[in-house]
């Protein structure tokens, strides 16, 4: 199964991890202890128990690129469409804003 770390502004906050049937993200421990910790996204509040999902999170589906940006990624990769965690490892190690996927 693949992985990803997730980053806010270049701090290291959760991993993002594929199931056999879904996805799972964690915080780090060391993030979640920070004081000046922003949470990922206001969807998925900082806690420590994770977050569970049958599909990719509606936060990191979103930072994928749509509509012709997505076209010209697909065809400029050979990607998969429908492989919407392969899709966020290619295109958003460096989003727009300040939150980015790496894969591990």
């Amino acid at each position: 199964m693949r992985s990803a770390d997730v980053y806010v502004s270049n701090a290291k906050a959760g991993t993002l991890h594929e199931l056999e049937r879904g996805f799972r993200f964690v915080y780090e421990p060391a993030y979640l202890e920070r004081k000046s910790s922003t949470p990922v996204s206001l969807t998925l509040p900082m806690r420590v128990a994770p977050y569970d999902s049958k599909v990719l999170h509606p936060f990191f589906d979103g930072l994928i690129p749509e509509g012709w940006l997505m076209d010209i990624a697909v065809r400029t990769w050979k990607a998969d469409p429908r492989d919407r965690l392969g899709l966020l490892l290619t295109y958003c190690n460096d989003c727009i804003g300040n939150v980015s996927v790496r894969a591990t």
